[in-house]
Parts: C-alpha cells; sequence; structure tokens
C-alpha cells in the first residue's frame, strides 16, 4: 500500500512563509514541538501504609512505540525517584500496569522485555523477577491478602492487543471470528506456577478479589471482549474451582466492581456506557450471596467514575458533577452522601477518574490536571494532597482563561468549556472552532489541553467543548437523553451553546468550524446535513451511515442500548440519524480522516461520506492513515492529523 505524504511535509512551508510574512505565527513543527512537551501520566499507585508513590509515564523513543517506565519514590515532596524495570540495560521498553504488595516492599508490574510478562521486583529497585514465560497478555496485576499469589487478566497467545481500539487484523482467505478470551488467572509467586481460574469461554472485563481469597467478582461476557462488554454480567468465581455464579445480569452497562470489606456485597458503576474504560452512571450495590441490586444514588445529577470501599461504613466515589470533580463518602446502608473533596479540574488515577488509596483509605495518591496546570502526581489526605512531582515544571498555558459556558437547551441545563486565545481583543472578531468529544458517553472535562486543542488556541481561535445530553456529569438521564435520537437533541445542545458563546464573546458567527473523533467524528458529518452554521467540518472516524456501519463494524453490541434493536430489525431508527440519508443538503467543506484498519469506526464509513460530498460538488479531502485503528499510535500520524485539521480550518475560517 503506498505510505501517506505526511501533511506537515506538505504544509510546513506555507506556515513557515506565513510566519516570516506576517512576523506573527511561528513554524508548526516549532508550535507542535512545545505543545507536546507536557508529560503524560499514565497510573498512579500507592503503597499500603501510604509512603511510597509509583507513577508509569510514557518515554518517547521512536523504535519503541508505547514505550513507557516506572517510577518509585517516597511520598513526600523533592523525594528522589527510583525506576522499577525489568530491562538488563536501562534501553526504554513498554512497562506499567503497578500494583504494591500488602507489606509495600514489593512491586509487581507487567513488562514487554522479551514479550509481555508479571515480574516483581524490590520497591528499593533491585534486580526485577519474571513470573510468568507463558506468551500472552498481563493486566490489572492483583496481590493476595497474605502477599503469596498475583490474580492478573491474562490473554494466552492474543492475536491482537486487547480491545477493539487498535489496529484491526487484516482479512484474508475465509474470514472468521478469532476470540480471544480473557481470563483470571493466579500466579503462585515463590514456585511461579500460573494456573487459569475463569472459564475458557468467558471475557472477563474488570474483576476484584474478595479479601479472604476465597472468590473473585467479575464483570464478564460470554464470546468475544471486543463486542461483548455492553451485555456482560456480575459474577461471582470461586477461586478455586473457577465456578461462576451469576449475580446480576444488568439493563445496562456495569463497571469498576469492589468488594465490601466483609465480602457480602459487590459495588458496581451501572448505567449507559458507549466504551469500556469510560466508566460514568449510578452506584449499585449487589449482595454476594444472591439478591435484588439497589441503587444509592437514585436521581443523582452526576455520574461516578470509580469506587473504594476501604470500611465498611465508607464507599468511597469519585464523580464528574458538572463542571465539578468530587469525591463523595457514601454510606452503603442509606446512600447518604458525604463531599470529601470537589473541584474544577481531573483526578484521575493516571486515566479515567479515581484515585489509588493506601489501606486505610484516608491516604490517597492522584493525578491533578486543569486547563490551567498540566499533570502532576500529589498524595496525601483526600482534598489536602501535596504535589510531588515537577514532571511538567515550567509549563504555563499559552491560552486565556477557560469559562464555563452554560445554557438551557430544551428545558434542561447543558454545560460546556470555553478556551480564548491569550490575547483577545474585543474590537476584532476572531474564529472559533467547536471540539465535540468521542463516546457518546464522555465529556471535556477540565484537563490540559490536547496538542490539537493547544494548536488551535495558538493560532488565534477560540475553542468550544459542548457537553451535550448524552455526556457523562448531569446524571443518568442526561446520558440517556440520546437513545434513540442521535443527531437530534444533542445537536441542538451544541447549537444552543454555540448560540452563547457568539452572545458573550467576540467570534465571528461566519467563521465557525467543528471537529471531532468517533461520536464527535459523526457528529461533524451530521451537522453538515443539519445546518448550514459552520463554515467548515472535520470528521475524524466519522460514522456517515448507521445501516452499513452496523455491517461494518466489530463492535455493533454498543448499538442495541442506544438504537434499541439491531438494524435488521428496526432500520428506520437508524436511517434517521444517518448523514447519508439527508446528504444533499450538505454544503459545508469537510476533512475526513480515518485509521486503515479501524474496527470501531471502519474506513468504508468515511469513503462514503467523501464519495458523496465530492459527487454533490462540495469541497472534500479523504485522508487514510496507514495501519492505524481507533486510536492512533505513531508519533507521525498524531502531528499529521494536528496539522491536517488545522490547514483546513485555516484555509475555510481564516
Amino acid at each position: 500500500m503506498r505510505r501517506l505524504v505526511p501533511a506537515f511535509a506538505v504544509l510546513s512551508c506555507l506556515l513557515v512563509a506565513r510566519s516570516a510574512a506576517a512576523g506573527a505565527e511561528e513554524p508548526f513543527d516549532a508550535l507542535y514541538a512545545r505543545l507536546t512537551k507536557a508529560r503524560e501520566i499514565l497510573g498512579v499507585a500507592i503503597s499500603p501504609d501510604g509512603s511510597l508513590v509509583a507513577r508509569v509515564e510514557p518515554v518517547h523513543d521512536e523504535k519503541t512505540p508505547r514505550a513507557s517506565r516506572i517510577l518509585v519514590q517516597e511520598a513526600r515532596p523533592g523525594a528522589p525517584a527510583v525506576r522499577i524495570t525489568a530491562s538488563l540495560d536501562g534501553s526504554p521498553i513498554r512497562e506499567g500496569n503497578v500494583a504494591f504488595s500488602p507489606d509495600g516492599k514489593t512491586l509487581a508490574f507487567v513488562s514487554h522485555a522479551g514479550g509481555a510478562a508479571l515480574w516483581t521486583a524490590p520497591v528499593s529497585g533491585g534486580p526485577a523477577s519474571r513470573l510468568t514465560k507463558l506468551r500472552g497478555t498481563f493486566q490489572e496485576p492483583l496481590w493476595s491478602r497474605d502477599g503469596r499469589s498475583l490474580a492478573a487478566l491474562v490473554i494466552e497467545n492474543p492475536s491482537k492487543e486487547p480491545g477493539p481500539v487498535g489496529p484491526a487484523a487484516r482479512d484474508a482467505g475465509v474470514v472468521e471470528d478469532r476470540i480471544d478470551e480473557q481470563r483470571i488467572a493466579v500466579v503462585e509467586v515463590e514456585t511461579k506456577a500460573l494456573r487459569f481460574v475463569s472459564a475458557p469461554d468467558l471475557y472477563v472485563y474488570e474483576y476484584a478479589w474478595s479479601t479472604d481469597g476465597h472468590s473473585f467478582a467479575a464483570v464478564a461476557a460470554r464470546g468475544s471482549g471486543d463486542d461483548n462488554w455492553w451485555r456482560a454480567e456480575l459474577l461471582a468465581v470461586d477461586a478455586a474451582s473457577g465456578e461462576a455464579r451469576l449475580l446480576w445480569k444488568p439493563p445496562l452497562q456495569i463497571a469498576n466492581p469492589v468488594f465490601s470489606p466483609d465480602g457480602s456485597t459487590v459495588a458496581v458503576i451501572h448505567g449507559l456506557m458507549s466504551d469500556h474504560g469510560a466508566t460514568g452512571g449510578d452506584v449499585f450495590v449487589v449482595p454476594a450471596a444472591g439478591g435484588a441490586p439497589r441503587n444509592l444514588t437514585p436521581g443523582r445529577r452526576s455520574s461516578a467514575g470509580f469506587l473504594a470501599w476501604p470500611s465498611a461504613s465508607r464507599l468511597l466515589v469519585t464523580e464528574l458533577a458538572g463542571e465539578a470533580t468530587a469525591v463523595v463518602a457514601l454510606d452503603p446502608l442509606t446512600g447518604t452522601a458525604r463531599t470529601l473533596f470537589s473541584g474544577n479540574e481531573t483526578l484521575s488515577p493516571g486515566r479515567g477518574l479515581g484515585l489509588a488509596l493506601a489501606r486505610d483509605g484516608a491516604v490517597s495518591a492522584v493525578v491533578r490536571e486543569s486547563f490551567d496546570s498540566p499533570p502532576e502526581v500529589w498524595a496525601g489526605p483526600i482534598g489536602a494532597w501535596t504535589r510531588l512531582t515537577d514532571e511538567n515544571q515550567g509549563l504555563k498555558p499559552e491560552w486565556g482563561a477557560a469559562a464555563s459556558v452554560r445554557v438551557r437547551s430544551d428545558g434542561q441545563p447543558v454545560q460546556g468549556w470555553l478556551l480564548p486565545p491569550a490575547r483577545v481583543d474585543a474590537r476584532e472578531k476572531y474564529p472559533l472552532a467547536v471540539l465535540v468529544h468521542g463516546g457518546p458517553a464522555s465529556a471535556h472535562r477540565n484537563a490540559w489541553p490536547s496538542p490539537l486543542l493547544g494548536a488551535l488556541l495558538a493560532r488565534g481561535y477560540f475553542v468550544f467543548l459542548p457537553n451535550p445530553r448524552g455526556s457523562f456529569g448531569q446524571g443518568e438521564a442526561f446520558t440517556a437523553a440520546n437513545v434513540k435520537d442521535f443527531g437530534g437533541g444533542d445537536l441542538r445542545d451544541i447549537l444552543a451553546g454555540l448560540d452563547e458563546v457568539l452572545r458573550t464573546r467576540p467570534v465571528d458567527p461566519k467563521r465557525v468550524g467543528l471537529f471531532g473523533w468517533s461520536y464527535g467524528g459523526y457528529m461533524a458529518m451530521w451537522a453538515v446535513t443539519q445546518t448550514n452554521r459552520f463554515a467548515a467540518v472535520a470528521a475524524g472516524a466519522g460514522i456517515a451511515n448507521w445501516q452499513s456501519y452496523y455491517g461494518q463494524n466489530r463492535i455493533d453490541g454498543w448499538m442495541l442500548p442506544y438504537f434499541g434493536a439491531s438494524v435488521y430489525d428496526d432500520p428506520a431508527v437508524y436511517a434517521k440519524s444517518s448523514p447519508l440519508t439527508f446528504i444533499k443538503d450538505a454544503k459545508t467543506p469537510a476533512l475526513v480522516l480515518h485509521g486503515e484498519r479501524d474496527a470501531e469506526v471502519p474506513a468504508p464509513q468515511g469513503y462514503e461520506f467523501w464519495h458523496a460530498l465530492k459527487t454533490l460538488g462540495v469541497p472534500t479531502q479523504l485522508v487514510i492513515y496507514p495501519d492505524e485503528g481507533h486510536g492512533f499510535f505513531r508519533e507521525e500520524s498524531k502531528k499529521d492529523r494536528v496539522v491536517r485539521v488545522l490547514g483546513w480550518f485555516d484555509r475555510w475560517l481564516k
């Protein structure tokens, strides 16, 4: 296949020339290098006594994509960090998934040194020991209470990386489903003997080990792991025999199982979730012996994203509530909530939403970031954390102060974020880029901007980040408000937010663009068939035709909760939300971007949309990224995507 010609190789000369002529805009390469200086923190863990904190951070190495390193330090500012690694020569490799032993002296982790495997190493940084020889993938190691065993989620002889986000395998010959089952496995640390616990036909997505070590709580489904999470059940799995017992067949999706300290109850987050790993919903408790589940947070106008159960009377929840992130203590019996922390920032254990807790449940480690502050590791009592790292020291915002945009749409409150460029002259009119998040069950949060967002702001754009219905942060009813209505109320919410921005900021209504990826890419495709308010759009991994998409993608299970039936049983509900149904109304220039091996939104969706616009004489361009999936891993592709979107908007909005 012919390789993609990088956009920055073609456009950088134009950007440099513009910079030289205008004396205002720097060359793109320099801008991009500066915007990618912020070091991401991929994971964080804290020792049981709270004295040590481990973090995982990326290492940029051209020869080792996705390389990362593990660092351990005392939980005090300025403490030196020790690298924990299985690399014999210290070269960059991919390492992460860290877990402290019960005594805090040993760290378990996953390393790709010589192939993926479970390793342990003393926290002081001594030689690491390989525990497994099995060819497979390993995730989420958990120690037994006595420290003699390690459990993990394992796929033996995998055909690809776990999950549907990475590049799909190319089909050739007879096309058949290759099902990789992810199972709970237990490794004896002393003997290094590994045994599988859960059944070979069961895919386990998340799990928790009971305090007594006799059972696991598992979120699991039979069949393909990529396609069945949306119908996963809560199971109790016997740690000795592997026998599975159904605890709950939920009507929607579940995540983050945790046992009560006495093992009598399992708590989970339940709600409408479009992607595994993007968690939001209500908090439910289920008796471990069997019985009816109970909702502890009915009607709460927030979305729980993380659970921990450190003591009998205290169930900790991290939630998104409007624009704020909060840590709440729930009474497991009454559901009474007490807010321990609330702030306009993002808290995470590296990714997602949550904390890393010490044994007492009071001391924690967390990654904190916001539009004003790049990510750093903090530790201490909840809400009274002390910053431990200076990984992004010296990085300052190159944009103006963010504002929360609140409007009412169809009678309900809707929230979003607006970021201005660094310098704004109220006498001028500025272009605006609207960025729609993926999902749709997700949300724009108060977090350090991505390189694309930063590049738009640096080039003088205002940027609006809407959280329309279907998003997290406003409660379950709001998240479910776009069921059977994709492109209806959610587009009205986005336009209502846009109206508020135009009313209150110096933005030119004739120079507004829209960009999104996945669900956001769909919204870009859909918007041009419903309104002419956008001067240009850029649609990444978007869905042009829900009917053809149903038969092309490899995760069609996610669509049933949103559309209510398969496309074969109710084609009309899919057609009414398809951009192709209304394509003759499209007049807006559209850039279309797609990963060649995207399993979630296959590239033919991009071809359909591009072909239709081209036939109708609408300015358009299609870009296919070789060997990329739904998420991009190669730095070349990430950079190319930024410069293409920036160049497209510059062309049509400036």
